[in-house]
């Protein structure tokens, strides 16, 4: 798939938002006044930014509202409707705590409303067939993951944040190594969409097209095997192994501040490897698979 910059700093930057909107929602004893509304206020810069990123992937973004009228069945929708939910309750709840009266229960709803958000977010690519990498449970696990160690970063928690960043390179080395599979696992092939394959191996003699189109250009992006190897080291390193040494160093305030930086910056790399990678089964019919 066609890695968009929009989609790449739409899943990066609302899925950290989102997290920390999540820990201030569970946190028994959250921060009250004035540092309780700097937290609110970089969540939301976070969460609005990247649907604002989101809306401008649209060929037509004025068209953008109507996308709440389609919840029943898709989950673009849903995702429009829950982060409404998850801001509204998280906007009540952040006013709480500034003024010094937190309501917990409406943290947790908020908290609850966050994760869904993120989870339907992950449901747009895991509900695609035709791009086996993605048609896994383990799509919707690696977002929900991502959001949580984001956000346990940027609230501070430093031990939960080192929990959950070890995970976070395992469950994505597994993502990376399985996913490598799923194409072929799927038993899509050039015979079985032509309905040729009894018949021997077909193969194309000529290109559909003699030049490019939407298709080539949205659902066909070809990654080269050792370039992507690069990359996922770069990743993994980012993400979560240079973090981890940064928390445990002394002055947790400016290593923390390091280590979420190189955190962000391995996301963008994992997140444009996610769309980089992702084979779409039309790609057989352009002989691109």
């Amino acid at each position: 798939m066609n890695p968009a910059k929009s989609l790449i700093s739409f899943t990066t930057l609302s899925g950290l938002g989102f997290g920390l909107l999540f820990w201030l929602g569970v946190d028994p004893s959250p921060p009250t006044g004035w540092i309780a509304a700097v937290f609110f206020v970089i969540a939301f810069a976070l969460t609005l930014g990247g649907l604002a990123s989101s809306a401008l992937h649209l060929r037509r973004p004025e068209r953008a509202l109507r996308a709440f009228t389609q919840w029943r069945s898709s989950w673009l929708s849903r995702e429009a409707w829950l982060a409404v939910a998850a801001l509204m309750a998280s906007g009540a709840h952040g006013l709480a705590l500034t003024l010094g009266a937190p309501i917990l229960p409406l943290g947790w709803l908020a908290a609850l409303l966050a994760l869904g958000t993120v989870g339907a977010t992950a449901m747009i690519y895991t509900q695609l067939r035709t791009v086996p990498r993605w048609h896994h449970w383990s799509t919707p696990v690696l977002f929900l993951a991502l959001a949580l160690t984001g956000g346990a970063l940027l609230s501070g928690r430093i031990v939960i944040a080192s929990v959950l960043l070890a995970a976070l390179a395992v469950l994505q080395v597994w993502v990376w190594h399985d996913g490598d599979k799923r194409f072929a696992r799927s038993g899509t092939t050039l015979g079985t969409a032509t309905g040729l394959g009894s018949q021997g191996t077909p193969r194309a003699l000529f290109p559909p097209h003699t030049g490019d189109n939407y298709l080539l250009s949205e659902m066909v992006h070809v990654v080269g095997r050792r370039h992507a190897r690069k990359l996922r080291v770069i990743a993994i390193l980012l993400m979560s192994l240079i973090p981890i040494v940064l928390l445990q160093l002394p002055m947790p305030h400016v290593f923390g501040l390091i280590a979420l930086v190189s955190h962000v910056v391995g996301v963008l790399v994992s997140r444009w490897l996610f769309f980089a990678e992702a084979e779409h089964v039309v790609g057989l019919y352009y002989g691109r698979r």
